[in-house]
């Protein structure tokens, strides 16, 4: 009997130590490895998925953790790259651990500039995210049923993505921010003409002050019938055609696009880029003035825009930053 329990207590001890061997010795990968937890995937395949990845040591013990802890494991990609305890994966399943990656998107970015960081990023193609963004534009339908693509409607944010969400996905997050912040805003109606006008003052200057100014410029012409004549809309149409070669050519003024607002009166068809809560604000309260022409902040060398209610004004004020340029590059 004596050797009997003997024997037995050694099966014990052993199985005790091996148990807290898989449990607190570190094991894992020494480079980068992912693991993706599929939605539905039962306690038993996730442990077996694991221990094929060598992520733990003992599928067994680790759906004795699942049985005595009783908690969800969440379903996302998980990145390993050094040698962990059981408890500390187990812990990260728990808490949802999984891996994304961080995009910046800058108030002005429009949806070609959107595309080309989450392709610099690793999250899919710019491609593919352009022609995600000029199809799924039912996703603002109420907000918006003019609308020829989601653009403006991407709110600039940073957002955290995981490697295999789609370009819908990243979409429908970007909308889902943006309805978030016009409310907040308390912008609930309009949002065509809102949203457009925002995009044209968010791309005419990089000056909060200003953006007020800018917007009371674009309304005072509306309100007279005249062109809005701005840049960033004629870049704009290039960019959708494809035919944007870094620069202003006079075949890009004379171009027959809608989006071309030095040929067609009104504001474009949508929105040109991506603007941001200043911008929507100055377009919901423009200034009250009587301006009708300005020199944008951003093409003039003391960093200020230049705003004049008449032509004669206007023109005084282009041969000032004609000036400023040339002494700018004499020096």
């Amino acid at each position: 009997m004596r050797g009997f329990f003997l024997t037995l207590l050694f099966l014990i001890l052993a199985a005790a130590g091996a148990v807290a061997f898989a449990l607190l010795v570190p094991i894992g990968p020494q480079r980068e490895t992912f693991v993706d937890i599929n939605p539905g995937m039962s306690s038993t395949q996730i442990a077996g998925l694991l221990k094929k990845q060598g992520i733990i040591r003992s599928k067994g013990v680790f759906l004795a953790l699942y049985a005595v802890k009783g908690r969800t494991l969440e379903a996302g990609e998980y990145r390993f790259d050094h040698p962990a305890k059981m408890m500390e994966v187990w812990d990260r399943l728990r808490r949802g651990d999984v891996y994304t990656i961080a995009v910046t998107i800058p108030e002005g970015s429009n949806m070609f500039d959107i595309g080309a960081r989450l392709e610099a990023a690793g999250l899919g193609t710019k491609a593919a995210f352009v022609a995600a963004a000029e199809r799924d534009k039912g996703v603002v339908a109420d907000l918006d049923p003019a609308a020829p693509s989601v653009e403006g409607y991407l709110f600039p944010e940073t957002y955290h993505f995981a490697r295999c969400t789609s370009p819908q996905g990243m979409i429908v997050t970007m909308v889902r921010r943006f309805r978030v912040e016009a409310r907040a805003l308390g912008l609930t109606g309009n949002f065509h003409q809102t949203v457009t006008l925002a995009s044209l003052v968010e791309k005419e200057t990089p000056l909060d002050t200003e953006r007020p100014l800018v917007a009371s410029v674009f309304e005072n012409r509306m309100a007279k019938g005249m062109p809005l004549m701005t840049d960033p809309s004629v870049i704009y149409a290039a960019l959708l055609d494809g035919r944007y070669r870094g620069t202003i050519y006079q075949s890009d003024l004379q171009a027959n696009s809608s989006y071309n607002t030095y040929r067609h009166a009104g504001l474009p068809p949508g929105p040109i880029c991506n603007p941001g809560l200043k911008s929507l604000a100055a377009a919901m309260h423009p200034a009250q003035t009587n301006y009708l022409y300005f020199v944008a902040a951003g093409a003039n060398p003391s960093g200020q825009s230049r705003f004049s209610a008449t032509l004669e004004e206007h023109a005084k004020d282009v041969a000032a930053y004609r000036r400023a340029v040339r002494q700018g590059s004499a020096k």
